[in-house]
Order: C-alpha cells, then sequence, then structure tokens
C-alpha cells in the first residue's frame, strides 16, 4: 500500500448534495477543496432518496391528475407500463453511475478523493483506498457531511430476514406481489403510494403509534390515511413489531406483532426512521461520540470541539434530515468557512448568508403521497407547545375556483397557523393535489415574518388554487 499526503483550505468528508454545495461555495470564494467519497458522488438524493422515489411516484399521480379532469379522463384507457416506470427511474439515477457529478466537480474545480476517510486528529482527514493511503491536511476546515443511513431497530430476526430499507424499495427492478412496511413516516406512506402503483397486489403498513405521519397536523393523516385504504392498502396502527422470520433467504417473509398476529409478504421495508452517518469517520479522534449526530451552531460549526474548525452539515448534524435543508446548511456552512479565513466579521453585509436560522422554525417539506401533504413552520401543536399566543384557521382547498378548474371533485385541505402577538403567521399545512407546488409562497411569509395586514395586499391571480391565500385570510378576518 502506497501512501501520499495532501493540503487544501477545506476537506469536505461525504460528496452527496450537501457536501458538493458547501465544497462550491468554498471554492468561489477562493479557497481549495477537495471531497471524499466512498460511495456514488451525489449521495442518497440523486440515487436512492429524492429522485429515484418522485420518478417512481410521479407516473401513477400523472394518471390520477388526468383522471380527475373531464375530457382528459376519458383518454385514459390504457394501465400504467410499470417496466417504463422502472426505466424512467433509471435514468434520473444514470443507471447507479456518477459520472456526469464527477465532471461536475471536475469543472467547479473540486478535487475527488475516492475511499473510506476518517478524522484522524485537528485538521486531519485519513482516505483509504484499494491504491493506497492518502492523508489530507485542511488550513482552515474540515466539513463532516456524510449524511445518514437507514434505521434498522434490533427486533429479533429481523436483521436476519435481510428486510429491504429505502435503498432497496427506491432501486428495486420489480414490484413484490405482497409487501409489507415497517412505519408510517414519509417514507413508509410514500413507498406505499408508489408500489399501489406499481402493481403490488398487497400492501401492508404497519404503524406502531396511533396515526401515519404523526409530526403533521391529524387532518393530514386521515387525509393520507383514507387515501391509501382506498386504493387497497391496509394500514395497522398501534400495533408493534416484536419479531420476524424469513426461514429461507429467497422466500417470504413473516412479520409478528404485539398483538398476537402475523403478517406474511414477500418483502418486508424498514422505514421507521434514520441514524447519524457517524460510525466510522473517526470522531473519536476529535473527542466526539461514533455514532451520534454532530452538535453545531448556526454556521454548522461544532459546538463541542475546540480550535473552530470542525463543520458538520446536513442529515448528520441532526437538524433537518431534508435535501434541500442539507443544501441549505451548506450554504451557509461554506460563506462561514470562507468568512472566518478572510477574517471578515460574519455580521457583515457580504457575509449574510452565512447563518442557517431556517432550521429552527421555517422548515418546508412536501410529502409526494396521492394527496400531497405540504407543510412550512409549525403545527398548531407545536406553536402552543412553544408558548406562542396562538390562532389558527383552516379552509376547504376544493371550495377555491382555481382547485375546482384544476381537478373535477378537489379535495384538500389547509391550516394556517398565526402568532397573534407578533400578527404573522408561522405555519401553513396543506394537503391535496398539487399543493407542493403552492408551499413556497407561505414559505416567504414564514421565514420573512410578513405581518398579516401586509399579506392582505398580495393578491393572488384568478383563477388558480393560490386564491387559497386570500380565502384563508377572509377566514381570519371573521
Amino acid at each position: 500500500m502506497s501512501g501520499s499526503e495532501a493540503t487544501y483550505d477545506v476537506v469536505v468528508l461525504g460528496a452527496g448534495s450537501t457536501g458538493e454545495n458547501v465544497a462550491d461555495v468554498v471554492v468561489r470564494r477562493g479557497l481549495s477543496a477537495c471531497v471524499v467519497e466512498s460511495a456514488l458522488v451525489g449521495g442518497e438524493c440523486s440515487y436512492w432518496a429524492c429522485m429515484p422515489s418522485k420518478a417512481l411516484l410521479r407516473p401513477g399521480q400523472a394518471i390520477d391528475d388526468a383522471k380527475a379532469v373531464g375530457g382528459a379522463r376519458q383518454a385514459v384507457t390504457g394501465e400504467l407500463d410499470v417496466a417504463a416506470v422502472f426505466a424512467r427511474r433509471d435514468e434520473f439515477t444514470h443507471n447507479w453511475n456518477d459520472e456526469s457529478q464527477v465532471s461536475w466537480l471536475d469543472g467547479a474545480k473540486i478535487a475527488l478523493y475516492r475511499g473510506r476517510g476518517a478524522l484522524a486528529g485537528v485538521r486531519k482527514v485519513v482516505v483509504e483506498a484499494d491504491d493506497g493511503t492518502t492523508t489530507l491536511t485542511a488550513r482552515h476546515a474540515v466539513v463532516v457531511a456524510t449524511g445518514s443511513a437507514p434505521l434498522v431497530p434490533p427486533i429479533p430476526g429481523l436483521a436476519e430476514a435481510k428486510p429491504w430499507t429505502a435503498h432497496d424499495a427506491t432501486s428495486a427492478k420489480s414490484a413484490p406481489r405482497r409487501l409489507t412496511i415497517l412505519g408510517g413516516g414519509v417514507v413508509g406512506v410514500e413507498m406505499a403510494t408508489a408500489y399501489g402503483f406499481l402493481g403490488s397486489e398487497h400492501v401492508t403498513l404497519v404503524e406502531g403509534g396511533e396515526r401515519v405521519l404523526a409530526k403533521y397536523e391529524p387532518f393530514v393523516s386521515d387525509a393520507v390515511a383514507d387515501s391509501l385504504t382506498a386504493r387497497g392498502v391496509e394500514i395497522r396502527t398501534g400495533v408493534k413489531a416484536i419479531g420476524v422470520e424469513r426461514p429461507d433467504a429467497g422466500g417470504g417473509v413473516t412479520l409478528i406483532l404485539d398483538d398476537g398476529s402475523r403478517v406474511a409478504s414477500d418483502e418486508l421495508l424498514v422505514a421507521v426512521g434514520r441514524r447519524a452517518g457517524t460510525d466510522e469517520i473517526g470522531l473519536d479522534s476529535v473527542g466526539l461520540e461514533p455514532g451520534r449526530y454532530i452538535e453545531v451552531d448556526d454556521t454548522m460549526l461544532a459546538t463541542k470541539v475546540p480550535g473552530g474548525w470542525l463543520y458538520a452539515a446536513g442529515d448528520v448534524n441532526g437538524r433537518a434530515l431534508l435535501t434541500h435543508q442539507g443544501k441549505y446548511q451548506a450554504r451557509a456552512c461554506g460563506e462561514a468557512i470562507a468568512a472566518r479565513a478572510s477574517g471578515k466579521p460574519l455580521d457583515d453585509a457580504a457575509w449574510g448568508r452565512s447563518v442557517a436560522t431556517a432550521d429552527h422554525a421555517a422548515v418546508p417539506q412536501v410529502v409526494f403521497t396521492t394527496p400531497e401533504v405540504a407543510a412550512v413552520g409549525l403545527t398548531e401543536a407545536q406553536a402552543r407547545d412553544a408558548g406562542m399566543s396562538v390562532r389558527a384557521v383552516e379552509y376547504a382547498i376544493g371550495n377555491v375556483a382555481g382547485a375546482a378548474v384544476y381537478a373535477d371533485g378537489y379535495e384538500g385541505g389547509a391550516k394556517m397557523v398565526l402568532d397573534t402577538d407578533r400578527n404573522v403567521v408561522v405555519g401553513v399545512t396543506l394537503v391535496g393535489p398539487a399543493v407542493g407546488e403552492m408551499i413556497h409562497a407561505a414559505t416567504v411569509m414564514v421565514v420573512g415574518e410578513v405581518p398579516v395586514d401586509r399579506l392582505w395586499h398580495a393578491v393572488p391571480s384568478y383563477p388558480t388554487i393560490s386564491e387559497l391565500w386570500l380565502r384563508l385570510l377572509e377566514t381570519l378576518g371573521r
């Protein structure tokens, strides 16, 4: 094994979307940077999460959209071409080939080191590859951007049964005839929707809590559960898995529940959450505990490592496990590193993007079920728990003229949460067709803390679904 050394201003551990964006920002600010990656450049979102999952969901949603409009409905005479859906998914993942992402790194003047990277003390990263070991030294900062991984809980027999995780569900080549999904969060309900479209004859979703999508407003849970049930998905809530059996490595799998029942299927998808991707990256060499999320401040600087050189951005810090929030943190992190390297204060106007404050109360998210779910900021319960003086209003989106034009019998709901002391919107939740394309307006409201008196002058175009914002204000004013 040969050994080599190299020095850069910034060393980024992990070349997913977060790591790429950190490196891009610092290079554009005049620093040198490299990224270290043991898998595919582009990370989870490009190959096993956002892009492939949405590619699997969209064709079925498009058919639903067409069937919801008289005139178009009559033109839908065939069935979903499942093989074509999987082929289209493969186009989005480039057949799990990262050449285009590597080319982008080259164009951005970011060096790539392929191999298993780990911290090895202050400003040091050691990369072990098949052709040797490289020691990287950072002049200014090391950024950990190793993301998160699917959590497989210690249920007896589960690991031995070789269950699917999100990786398997989004990269499968065909739909299993029977699929059991353990977990009713975002991944669980999205994959239940997708595999219902893709031809699985029986999908069972098991959730230990009392409702699916429990972190959202209750009306969201009801709408998604009702839709899944109407499509033939069996939803079991309030029961917990206590064991798994798979006698034959190539045969079926049985999930054993604490009410004494058993659920048999061809595949079992575990979708109960994520864990920090920090198990084997040398955290102990800098005094941190492996396997834990890395605590950071709003510039993504690790708060428990002295010296001001270690940063952690994206899922790895546990603040908001979403691709768009990871990219947002990456931009803030890169700007903060560049500012500190130049000696400029972080409150200088030129470096105003160097803090990621939106992580605290203005995180948007879309759940690509049918119907869609979109939310930003706080739920009513969260706002009350935060000690705010709260008023909440709801409105049926189907009563908006633009929604009636969009789909016959449009069904959906909206809820707006107001902090009455400040007279600003602190949370919005939407459920219904195409609401994912509307949530950014609400995000601007929440992030900008726009007074409600000013929102009356943001006039929505007619007839669009965005007329909803006017109807919510009218409801609020009554």
